[in-house]
């Protein structure tokens, strides 16, 4: 009996240790660590999974317009209207994120981790060819449903309005405002991506604040605005030539940016010192 008391002390304590770690938060330096796993893993994805999970986030973050075009409809026009309506930006960026399709402005941080883990031109390959085929799905993914929006009757025609003046608003900045408006959405995706792993059973609500900030903050996002862009084009309100050089490429520099350069170098720089 005597010998058993230490071994059960021990045995305590130890489960003691195990809840207490469980409990804690996890260190930057971890959370680095799982989304630089994450990343690997993604890089070494085959083209048509990539191509494909691309094409469904391009789809299914339409339901961002759709939700906000809803709200906008139905809500009565009062000074609160616009800070609701915003929460139906919510809806696209949830089934993508939890669905765990490829979203470009993911990707901004979660596979530059990696390489600025193992910087080098084989990994900088690996990261555009990525970027590249998960940018061209989720454009492609746009268009496609920015047509079912304009040209069949899936969307009742109350909604068509409040899409239309959506799309004009996310298009219509000058340039170089579309790029700074940009730069914080990508900050705020990526900040995202890095609490994901400590959020655990508040995803949703993560999700649902960040998104909703990027929506209220009148912030510019490449996929979703690319739907707004695309309803716009095929019902001939936008020319393409217009859509590249005042929205899409404004746009995708600045999330680029946020993303990568602004809130993964200082992510990576704050646990360079411990890896």
């Amino acid at each position: 009996m005597k010998d058993q008391a230490p071994h059960a002390f021990e045995n305590k304590k130890g489960a003691e240790d195990e809840n207490v770690e469980q409990a804690s938060k996890l260190a930057p330096r971890m959370i680095y660590e799982v989304i630089r796993r994450d990343g690997e893993e993604e890089l070494e994805r085959p083209t048509s999974a990539l191509f494909w999970s691309g094409v469904a986030a391009g789809l299914m973050i339409s339901l961002s317009v759709l939700g906000e075009a809803i709200l906008r409809t139905y809500l009565p026009d009062t000074g609160s209207r616009y800070l609701i309506e915003n929460l139906g930006y919510s809806l696209g960026f949830l089934v993508v994120i939890l669905g765990r399709m490829q979203l470009f402005t993911e990707n901004t941080i979660t596979t530059v981790l990696p390489f600025m883990a193992r910087p080098g031109l084989g990994m900088l390959g690996c990261v555009m060819r990525l970027w590249s085929i998960v940018l061209g799905a989720n454009v492609l993914g746009a268009f496609a449903v920015g047509a079912l929006f304009a040209l069949t009757s899936a969307i009742p025609d109350d909604l068509r309005p409040a899409i239309e003046d959506l799309s004009r608003h996310a298009t219509g900045f000058a340039p170089a405002e579309a790029f700074m408006r940009a730069i914080p959405a990508g900050v705020l995706v990526a900040s995202i991506v890095w609490m994901l792993p400590q959020a655990e059973s508040s995803s949703f609500w993560v999700i649902v604040a960040f998104t909703w900030l990027i929506a209220a903050g009148d912030f510019t996002h490449i996929i979703a605005g690319s739907v707004e862009a695309a309803y716009l084009i095929w019902q001939g309100l936008l020319g393409i030539p217009d859509a590249l050089l005042q929205f899409f490429l404004p746009v995708l520099a600045g999330n680029i940016i946020g993303g990568t350069v602004v809130f993964a170098l200082l992510a990576y720089g704050q646990v360079r010192e411990e890896i």
